[in-house]
């Protein structure tokens, strides 16, 4: 969805010219597969997050093409709303340092960022979902200006038939409204990490990934609140799932294939069985035709794009051509502060690192449906859930984090020869964060309690927080209005 197209008007021949150009380079990419063509160099990292433009009183502000144009920087982009954005870093690779780089390469983006968008009158904001959001922001007014947005909006339309959207989620309270467009997608802000595989253990660090969904959500709730509701503690998880509710084909909308899941199962052989699923199963949402060599994989990616699981395989190249396989694991929410953003792929990167290569593949001994069900029981409960994992029925993710993943992701790390001083301050983080059970969703909903606070103090609050730079476990909840 990152890529710019021509037109928002779209012919049942430019369908049909996308698909076949989709079916031969999803036939290339399997010659690829087959030949062995992928790049076998080094892990390589990398991440985005997506940030709220707001005003003084913490409310939505739609200026980001604006931003965007003063800010000048290869490193930020548009997202669907005008009162959102995305920033990205340069790829490390994954060794030494890396997140002692990325930490003050990130510092650095923010500070330029919210000094351009100081000279607007708005505030930067890094979290899952803007607490002061109504659903009047939501409405195509605030839709950012760029054709693929309005592409898309169209384009799921005419598969719902012009159904609106039905946002039904139950948590510690109850939400139940509908909405007429894609505006609802622009409700959940993430952090999203990339890790670049050698070709042949891709498929191992792609069901770790999944395996490992559901602590990783845990760990870094920071979305409480949806229009005044206090309902899961990852609430931007069931928010994006229902905002892009389109299925695959033969009226299978609400059937079990969606574009925004956890996905249909691991990997058996090939990370190929995802696009080839891409193309047996799902509709192409926009036809955008390029002149490009299929060996650019200009389709398959664009198309993939459109399809939304929350660990997602993606085609690219490194510096000379050679093809690469990169996973995006989705599943984090942006915020509370930078350092913390940092711990958390640390965590991350540490504890794939030590499934995809340890001796037992998880993948087999928790099913699939298994550690789907540990998603959701995650991203409802965060840190107070329990869940099914290796050699351990009903465990309380807080233990398992503190008495097992530390550790096997500290392993990890050394493993993958990342510095001793970054190992132990970002775990650190980590460590203090589940011991006094303080992720960003649990101070939200501490700070309403004890304040008998509104959403737009507690905004303003977590604001000031967050520009201290110190992580959530160290916010106490005092309030600064």
């Amino acid at each position: 969805m990152g890529q710019e197209i021509d037109s928002f008007r779209f012919t049942q021949n430019d369908f049909d010219q996308f698909r076949d150009r989709l079916r031969s380079e999803t036939e290339l990419l399997g010659d690829w597969f087959d030949q062995q063509r992928f790049s076998a160099r080094a892990m390589v990292a990398g991440y985005e997050m997506e940030a709220w433009l707001i005003d003084a009183q913490a409310q939505p502000r739609s200026c980001n093409e604006a931003f965007l144009e003063k800010a000048h920087s290869d490193l930020l982009t548009t997202e669907l709303a005008q009162f959102n954005i995305e920033l990205n870093a340069c790829p490390q690779h994954l060794e030494g340092q890396v997140f002692n780089r990325f930490q003050q390469g990130f510092e650095q983006n923010w500070q330029h960022c919210q000094s351009v968008a100081g000279e607007l009158d708005a505030r930067l904001l890094a979290i899952g979902i803007l607490p002061t959001l109504h659903a009047e922001h939501l409405s195509m007014r605030n839709i950012s200006n760029l054709k693929r947005y309005r592409a898309l909006n169209d384009q799921v339309l005419r598969q719902r038939e012009g159904r609106p959207f039905q946002l039904n989620i139950n948590g510690q309270e109850s939400l139940k409204t509908s909405h007429h467009d894609v505006m609802l997608e622009a409700v959940s802000t993430s952090l999203q990490i990339h890790l670049q595989t050698p070709f042949d253990q891709a498929v191992r660090y792609y069901n770790a990934s999944i395996f490992l969904s559901a602590p990783m959500v845990a760990i870094s709730t920071n979305s409480p609140f949806l229009f005044g509701r206090n309902l899961w503690a990852e609430t931007r998880i069931p928010v994006f799932e229902q905002s892009v509710d389109v299925g695959g084909f033969s009226g299978a909308a609400h059937g079990p294939v969606h574009r925004v899941s956890f996905g249909t199962g691991y990997a058996r052989e090939s990370i190929l069985e995802c696009f080839n699923e891409n193309l047996e199963h799902f509709p192409v949402l926009l036809p955008m035709l390029f002149d490009d060599e299929a060996a650019r994989m200009k389709h398959v990616a664009l198309h993939n794009g459109t399809i939304w699981r929350w660990n997602r395989p993606l085609i690219g190249f490194d510096d000379d051509g050679t093809p690469h396989i990169r996973i995006e694991h989705r599943v984090m929410s942006s915020g509370p502060s930078i350092v913390d953003n940092i711990a958390n792929m640390a965590f991350f990167y540490g504890l794939v690192h030590y499934y995809a290569q340890h001796e037992i593949a998880p993948e087999k001994v928790i099913e699939f449906a298994q550690a789907r069900d540990n998603f959701y029981t995650a991203a409802r409960h965060g840190l107070g859930g329990r869940i099914t994992w290796i050699d351990c029925e009903r465990c309380s993710i807080r233990q398992l984090i503190l008495n097992r993943l530390l550790e096997q992701a500290e392993t990890g790390l050394n493993a993958l020869n990342i510095d001793r001083g970054d190992i132990e301050f970002y775990l650190g983080i980590i460590q203090q964060r589940a011991e006094k059970q303080q992720t960003g969703a649990d101070w939200q909903r501490a700070f309403i309690s004890e304040n008998a606070a509104n959403m737009q103090t507690m905004t303003q609050t977590y604001y000031h927080n967050q520009q201290t730079g110190e992580p959530v476990h160290r916010w106490d909840l005092t309030s600064i209005v």
